[in-house]
């Protein structure tokens, strides 16, 4: 048990073995022993939570203040980060402040706000308002793309209108402060639906005050409003940046020696190499926002190649950028394919995929870069070698953001803004990458992010970082995100890999295994390559499926392409088994 001592539990049984040789020499306990023994046993077992709970909870037995914070990080940026604002909070004024931290996924964390606020919004709408609650106030309110008039307007409201109007004109909260870390993306529809705020109903505090208190902070030098096709941070303040991530591939060199891969994985097409059948770790993208990431990253680059190959054909026809975009769509999708074939099976957290691979029980996967970093440490030999890798696939991805956002109607939004100062300050950026022990550095572990201000990489912080070649700069130059191209398509990366992989995986690995072994006969590889049902047309047709929220039109058109996929990978098995 957590908090309690080997010499703890040793004592606790002993007496408890005192007491129960001392009572069943009582002549009743002696005639009823059997029934007593098993109440005694159900009681033991309900009395054990209290009797060995931890010696201390994660929260202060008194407090002044608390900040409760929504967040996907692990415990280690929790610590580091809860514990030092909570000192410097107290250095300063004086107050013992409680840093709650509710932790979930940024899909669960989404489930929950939006429940959450419906459920404070019909309080508020039915006995503030005293209106009644109808479907259409639901299904309105934190919708976006519900229209209101613009200023000097004087139409009538629709009650789907007056119901976006009223929530954000309101203070509605949900008992939340902050937002903390995540994807743009998540944001940027927390954002949306009104639930991320540029600054509480007073305007004193939130974001967009922090902004106008630190304007050097928000220069290109500093943080860039976009970087790379990626966004830094809201042009209307309710989010921004705190840290810097990429995705890449984690190896591991000891698996690729007992391979006989000489040379370390460099790119993503690298996974769809046949000699890593069988050892490449993949997390399902429909569990898993990163892995859905990576992918995306991976078709954009073979647009770009593809674009850049019919600029520089003097013979080409046609819109370059047009034709470059749907044969790179065609070219990363039967990537996708084969690096699915590749894998072993598909975990359903991205976190297990360099935890696999660190243990040799894969060689190579897709992570983020801090997962990377931080297992190649845990794995260093004490020569300073690791059989662990990290490696950034220059031009195959971005330099996201993790951010962090004020809620609408934030019961402490002054805490909430101080934390969103000191996330972004020197003290704040330097737990970010500083080593443990370093002045301002963490006191646990390494954190191994990087920080977002590019200010921040000077000579003298680098000196004093876990990661101090790291260049932001770099990766953000080499690769350029064009949301137009497969913003409007994230949803389908999911819906196709779930389809032409998930779905299929012991036919497609059966069918690949099968044309390594045959070296690859045209007609079957023909067979199993064949995406055309998931083209770039076909693609935005599956888009606009999927934005009906039709859920038995999804399941009905899944069914129909999985069987077609499955199908296929049996017909192209048959095919190079006989040698076509």
């Amino acid at each position: 048990m957590r908090g309690v001592s080997k010499p703890q539990l040793a004592a606790l049984f002993a007496t408890l073995t005192a007491w129960w040789e001392r009572f069943r020499r009582v002549p009743m306990v002696q005639h009823w022993g059997r029934e007593l023994a098993a109440v005694g046993a159900i009681l033991v077992v309900l009395a054990a939570p209290f009797l060995l709970k931890p010696a201390e909870g994660s929260a202060p037995r008194e407090y002044n203040r608390r900040l409760v914070i929504y967040t996907p990080h692990h415990e280690k940026i929790r610590y580091e980060f809860g514990r030092a604002f909570a000192k410097k909070w107290k250095d300063e004024r004086g107050e013992t402040l409680y840093v709650d931290w509710r932790v979930a996924g940024t899909s669960e964390i989404a489930l929950m706000m939006r429940s959450d606020y419906a459920a404070a919004f019909e309080r508020y709408w039915t006995e503030s308002l005293n209106h009644p609650w109808l479907p259409e106030v639901a299904t309105s309110f934190g919708n976006s793309k519900v229209a209101l008039p613009k200023p000097g307007e004087k139409a009538g409201l629709t009650v789907q209108q007056s119901a976006r109007k009223e929530f954000l004109d309101s203070a509605v909260g949900i008992g939340v402060d902050l937002f903390f870390g995540g994807g743009a993306v998540d944001y940027e529809s927390q954002a949306r639906a009104g639930f991320l705020v540029a600054a509480d109903a007073s305007g004193q505090f939130g974001l967009k005050p922090v902004m106008k208190k630190h304007p050097e902070w928000f220069q290109p030098q500093s943080i860039p409003q976009s970087l790379g096709g990626e966004s830094y941070y809201d042009k209307e303040a309710r989010w921004v940046g705190t840290c810097l991530s990429s995705l890449g591939i984690c190896f591991n060199r000891d698996v690729l020696a007992r391979l006989g891969i000489e040379k370390e994985p460099v790119q993503w097409q690298d996974l769809g190499d046949p000699r890593y059948f069988g050892q490449v770790a993949l997390a399902d993208p429909n569990k898993s926002g990163t892995v859905t990431k990576a992918f995306e990253q991976l078709i954009q680059q073979q647009m770009q190649q593809a674009i850049d190959e019919r600029r520089d054909d003097p013979n080409a026809e046609g819109d370059p950028e047009k034709l470059g975009i749907e044969i790179g769509w065609e070219r990363g999708v039967h990537l996708i394919q084969r690096i699915s074939a590749n894998s072993r099976y598909f975990t359903d957290n991205a976190t297990k995929i360099p935890l696999e691979v660190s243990q040799g029980d894969a060689a190579a996967g897709m992570c983020i870069d801090f997962y990377g970093w931080t297992f190649e440490d845990m794995v260093r030999r004490p020569d300073g070698t690791s059989r662990m890798g990290y490696i950034t696939p220059l031009g195959g991805t971005s330099m996201g953001v993790d951010p962090i956002g004020m809620l609408r109607g934030a019961p402490e939004p002054e805490v909430a803004a101080a934390f969103m100062e000191f996330v972004l300050s020197d003290a704040g950026q330097k737990l970010w990458n500083f080593s443990p022990g370093t002045a301002g550095g963490p006191v646990r572990t390494p954190l191994r992010r990087l920080p977002v201000r590019l200010d921040f990489y000077n000579a003298a912080n680098r000196a004093s970082m876990t990661d101090p070649h790291a260049d932001p700069m770099e990766t953000s130059r080499a690769f350029t995100y064009h949301p137009e191209w497969t913003n409007h398509l994230f949803g389908v990366v999911r819906y196709l890999v779930k389809v032409m992989c998930v779905d299929t995986h012991e036919d497609q690995r059966r069918a690949w295994e099968m044309l390594i072994s045959r070296n690859f006969p045209p007609r079957a590889t023909a067979v199993f390559e064949d995406t055309r049902l998931l083209n770039y047309q076909n693609a935005q047709e599956l888009a606009a499926l999927l934005q009906k929220k039709d859920k038995i039109q999804e399941a009905r058109k899944a069914t129909e392409l999985s069987v077609a996929f499955r199908n296929q990978y049996r017909r192209a098995y048959q095919l190079a088994k006989d040698g076509f």
